[in-house]
This record gives structure tokens, sequence and C-alpha cells, in this order.
């Protein structure tokens, strides 16, 4: 029942995504079963720092990573955050629980030179559907918005100059876009009307009218992707993070670029200091190559 209380009060007063609550529901089953398996038994109510040890210990025991592990962790932390909020509980068991330190990847993204020929080179057609899978890569690398964010757009989201995008918790924010994603813009439109859809609610859609759907838009991206680059990883948010190095490499400011991501701290737009830093370095060492003794 508390569970069930806890899950409610993100989803409709917190305002988190269906994908967001069923993660925090599995994370708390699951910590639920371990406590089933314990030879004392324990309510939820009644969990102590030790029992919460050994259910990381377990996780880990289990082969799950630390990054798997600290995201469960933290459903708890939240969940008893909420049980202490409500008076249910007086402390958190989690409060001083330590979890396995998570070693931070650098986002996966593409040089310039990758980007450039993917833009001029790969063929997309001239057909609605070409025409617009070309214009899903550019709107991706041109505006850093998510693969969900995409997906959602109204048509009157697509203004003149910006787009008006809708993104975690439903926090809105506005876009700006060049005079060539406009161009590209008018004529997706152009073919779209042509394909019976001239009034259509989504800005994006399949050919029956219907709007995309995630894994569409992937397939999407990864087909264009494969035809340049030999990156393990070909997914929207390659190009979300080939945005964001663009915009730092180019003299954009922190603050500025996480308006833009849609970020909720700055610490998550930080990462991308690391990425226009290697490419200093790669630069520097290419200018003074190292010198045999």
């Amino acid at each position: 029942m508390l569970v069930e209380s806890f899950l409610r009060y993100i989803r409709y007063e917190k305002n988190l995504s269906t994908h967001t609550v069923l993660s925090y529901k599995n994370d708390l089953f699951q910590f639920k079963t371990f406590l089933e398996t314990l030879a004392s038994g324990c309510e939820l109510q009644q969990v102590t720092p030790e029992q919460v040890r050994e259910w990381i210990a377990s996780l880990a025991e289990s082969g799950l990573s630390a990054r798997s592990i600290s995201r469960k962790v933290s459903s708890l932390r939240a969940f008893y955050r909420y049980l202490m909020a409500q008076s249910i509980v007086t402390g958190s068991p989690v409060k001083d629980v330590r979890v396995p330190k998570v070693r931070k990847k650098l986002p996966v993204y593409l040089r310039r030179d990758t980007m450039d020929e993917l833009l001029d080179d790969v063929s997309y057609g001239d057909d609605f559907e070409g025409v617009r899978d070309k214009l899903i890569i550019e709107m991706f690398y041109n505006t850093g918005i998510r693969r969900a964010e995409l997906i959602g757009l109204k048509d009157d989201d697509v203004r003149a100059d910006e787009i008006k995008v809708t993104g975690k918790r439903n926090k809105q924010r506005l876009v700006p876009y060049g005079a060539e994603l406009a161009g590209m813009i008018a004529e997706y439109r152009k073919v779209r009307s042509e394909a019976g859809y001239p009034d259509s609610e989504y800005f994006f859609i399949k050919k029956d009218g219907e709007p995309l759907y995630p894994q569409l838009v992937y397939r999407v991206v990864k087909r264009a992707l494969s035809q340049v680059s030999t990156l393990e990883k070909r997914s929207p948010h390659v190009l979300r993070h080939t945005f964001a190095s663009v915009m730092l490499n180019n003299g954009a400011g922190l603050n500025s670029v996480k308006e833009l991501l849609g970020h909720h701290s700055l610490a998550s737009t930080e990462v991308y200091t690391h990425i226009t830093f290697e490419e200093l370095k790669q630069s520097y060492n290419q200018a003074f190559p190292k010198r045999e003794p």
C-alpha cells in the first residue's frame, strides 16, 4: 500500500513520466521481494541501514552494474523521503548508505566531418518519407531535442524561427533554429500536404497520418548513422550530444546550452565540457606532436 501511494504521488503530483514511474515501481518491488527473503522478515517502515546494505551487496553479487545499483538506491531514497514527509517514518535507512562509485561515461557524439557527410552525402530520397527522415536528422542536430520531444511536437509548436518543446515533467522551452532548417521544414510541410495531411495535429507523422513512435525514429537515425559511422551507439541521443558539443566548441555558454537542452541542473550539462576538452587536447597534440628523443 505504501509503494502504491508513493507511485500515485510521483505520477500525479510530481508529474513524472509513465516510464520513470515504472522504473520506481520495479525497483521498490524488487526491494520488497528482497526483504521477504530475509530470515528476520521486515516491513518497509522498519527497514534498517544494514538491510539496505545487504540488498546492495546482493545486487552487486548478481552482476548488476554500479550505475544500475545507484539508480535503484536513488529510488529507495526518494521513497523514504516521501514516507518521512508523510510522517510514516521518522528517518531514512538509506541516508548514510554509500553506493558503488559510478564512473561517468563521456557522451558519444559525431565529429564535424562525419556530421557533414551525414547531412550532405547520405541519400534519403525525395518522397514523403525521405524528406521527413532527412528533417528528423536535421532537427535532432540543429536543436538537440530528445526523441520523445520530437515525437510529441504538435504542428503549431513548430514556428517561423523557433520550436516550442515540451520536455521532462511537462516543462516547456523555446529552441531557435536557422534559415536552412526553416527551408527544410517548409519543404516537409509541402510534401506532407501533398500526401493528404495539410492540417496534421502532430508535426511529424507516418504515411498513414498517424504520429511517429519511438522505434521508428530510432531506426531512421540508426540507418542514417550506419552509412557514415562505425560507432557502436547510433541513436537519436548521439545527435543530441553532437549538438551540445558543437554549441560549446563554438563559444556558447554552459548555461545557454543547459537551457536549450532542457536540463534540470547544470551538472547534467557540464559533462559536455569534457568532450570539448578532449577535442582541445587532440588539436594541441596535432599542432605540437611529441618529439622523438
